[in-house]
């Protein structure tokens, strides 16, 4: 039975979420085609990747390997020109492409005010690799000033890492306090407060009239007639749903495509998801309900049962290094509502729940985030607090009036309470995994589930979730070894190859103890790199020692065989390199050739004794 044809325009995280949950069944043959010339990587991420505390290949979700592995063809770097819904058929800038199913998770475009210079050169948006690029390159220059227009969640992330970056950075927001959408004045102030603290200088109240400079960006006037020089303008004003090729192809939509509580569209065929769709008059651009989108999604393109998709409260954290920040439900004034509130101006502290009827309807948290899943788990469920009203601001440790106890607070949390909001993994499916497979560290819970794998801001309640789960059992400070062949950890060793002066691997293992004289698969390489780091010019690099794809100049693939790309500078090549990659495809019988993410050749299933000869 041939399989049914899938098609999939973008390859955001949802698309991503989608495509996970569907390659296991390898119920479709699926093409996947992104305006961007690479494949899904974590946004979210982004801030880290901007300033310098993560790198692009540390948030890549799927690389071209994945996409090899689970059979999906990729038109990256391909823009969709038209959608024929009648001949299902996908219209791109280089190729067509039949459907029997379609799939549009084309984002959002970031809303670009329009005043005067918005197209100088230096003025950027905030959404994807590309921007963020040429915000590392612009602070790459000596003195550069930057300005962020926008004290929202993207703003704030922007101008974080450009001043980490060690640019010169001003904030200008419209309204009278930050992220105003999310919190109250009296939170606005605390993190406004923090940012000047390190060095951001904010103005609110501000609108800005013109952004000025000859070709490229010199500075930005406001209608106060004030002016802040800037060699960069960073506009994250907000986003807006991507409808052009939606619209075009006649499907139905308002502010985003209009879907069902399935995700399905006006034509029963095409289905949409993302930032991109508008459902009950809302749309969305936080992770967690895109998450739960592409899951309902996923079991309806399969046939399989399912809840539908429903609106749920969301909640915000403000992912910038050192910054505490909750935001969740909604905390607006009101005659029929009270509130508690708790400050603490020595440890810079401060909690607002908003209650209506006994139920926690609304809760902002600076400072102290530790109990943040808990009241939002309060807001969920509309739990009736009469009963420990007087205790609630102190978190679910005192819900009862009783001592403090530092696992309450996870263990009040019901199983599918969000703990990692980056990937989408509730407590149930953590504390599952941890039974369940008999994961002992919280490196375990990464690997398998992939909660505090990105931000790292859950790290702390996941090692609550593993103390709560084996008891006495876990120990966050057990050492976990490199491999069978030391008792010593990764940390360890790197220690003791300086304290005892160890320059050779032999050495090494000696002193150390090794109980594998030659070492393995494991240890080899981590011993070899960690020489090289520690003795550059000394040691002398072992090839033996390297990873299977180092030593090879290829990637090993799951049946066996390799994977070779050979260099395109710039993805520039002529009739002769052409001419070579065919003739080396005829000789060895290579099976498949393909185009990578990168915009470069992909020869597929090589046999490792060809490897020499293909080279």
């Amino acid at each position: 039975m041939s399989k049914k044809k899938l098609v999939v325009i973008g390859a955001g995280m949802a698309a991503g979420r989608l495509l996970e949950n569907l390659v296991e069944s390898d119920s479709f043959e699926i093409t996947l085609f992104n305006a961007e010339p690479r494949g899904t990587y974590n946004r979210i991420m982004l801030s880290p990747v901007l300033s310098g505390e993560k790198s692009y290949q540390e948030i890549v979700t799927h690389d071209d390997n994945w996409y090899a592995a689970n059979g999906v063809i990729c038109r990256f770097g391909e823009q969709i020109t038209s959608i024929d819904r009648k001949q299902k058929v996908i219209v791109g800038t280089q190729s067509e492409v039949n459907y029997d199913k379609l799939v549009i998770a084309t984002g959002s475009s970031p809303f670009i005010i329009p005043i005067p210079g918005n197209d100088l050169q230096g003025v950027l948006s905030y959404r994807d690799l590309d921007d963020t690029n040429q915000m590392v390159e612009a602070a790459g220059r000596e003195g550069a000033k930057a300005v962020v227009i926008g004290g929202g969640l993207l703003g704030l992330e922007a101008a974080a890492g450009l001043r980490l970056r060690g640019m010169d950075v001003s904030i200008i927001h419209l309204s009278d306090h930050l992220m105003d959408r999310q919190l109250d004045a009296a939170a606005g102030l605390l993190l406004r407060k923090d940012l000047e603290r390190r060095g951001i200088n904010v103005r609110t109240n501000a609108s800005t009239k013109e952004i000025f400079g000859n070709g490229k960006v010199e500075g930005v006037l406001l209608e106060d007639g004030s002016k802040i020089p800037a060699d960069l303008v960073v506009m994250a004003v907000g986003i807006r749903p991507n409808l052009a090729v939606a619209k075009a192809s006649g499907l139905d939509s308002n502010r985003g495509i209009l879907v069902d509580s399935f995700l399905r569209t006006s034509d029963p065929d095409v289905c949409a998801l993302g930032e991109c769709v508008e459902h009950s008059g809302n749309v969305y651009g936080l992770v967690a309900p895109l998450f739960e989108q592409a899951q309902v999604l996923a079991s309806q393109l399969l046939g399989e049962a399912c809840d539908p998709f429903v609106d749920k409260a969301l909640a915000t954290k403000l992912k910038v290094t050192g910054v505490d920040l909750f935001s969740a439900g909604d905390f607006a004034d009101g005659d029929d509502r009270e509130e508690i509130v708790l400050r603490d101006a020595t440890r810079g502290v401060y909690r607002r729940l908003v209650l209506k009827d006994d139920a926690v309807i609304g809760c902002v948290m600076f400072g102290d985030t530790a109990d943040s899943g808990w009241f939002f788990d309060l807001i969920k469920s509309c739990e009736d607090i009469s009963g420990y009203r007087e205790t609630l601001v102190f978190g679910p440790a005192y819900a009862g009036g009783g001592a403090l106890d530092p696992l309450a607070a996870v263990a009040a949390l019901s199983d599918d309470a969000e703990v990692c909001g980056c990937n989408g993994v509730c407590k149930g499916q953590i504390v599952s995994a941890i039974n369940g497979l008999g994961l002992t560290s919280i490196d375990d819970v990464r690997s398998h589930t992939k909660a505090s794998a990105s931000c790292g801001t859950c790290s702390g309640l996941v090692e609550q979730l593993l103390a709560l789960s084996l008891g006495e059992a876990y120990d966050p400070v057990a050492v976990k070894p490199m491999c069978g062949c030391t008792d010593l950890g990764h940390a360890d060793v790197r220690r003791l190859i300086i304290a005892k002066q160890l320059q050779t691997i032999p050495d090494l293992m000696q002193a150390l103890e090794w109980k594998s004289s030659g070492g393995c698969a494991k240890c080899r390489p981590a011993l070899n790199y960690y020489m090289l780091a520690t003795w550059p010019g000394i040691y002398v690099d072992d090839n033996q020692s390297r990873y299977i794809n180092e030593r090879v100049h290829a990637n090993i693939q799951k049946d066996g065989t390799y994977s070779v790309v050979p260099r395109m500078w710039g993805g520039i090549t002529n009739s002769s390199e052409l001419r070579a990659i065919a003739d080396v495809t005829d000789k060895f019988e290579i099976p498949t050739v393909k185009c990578t993410g990168g915009q470069r050749i992909d020869l597929l299933g090589v046999k490792k004794e060809d490897l020499p000869a293909v080279w």
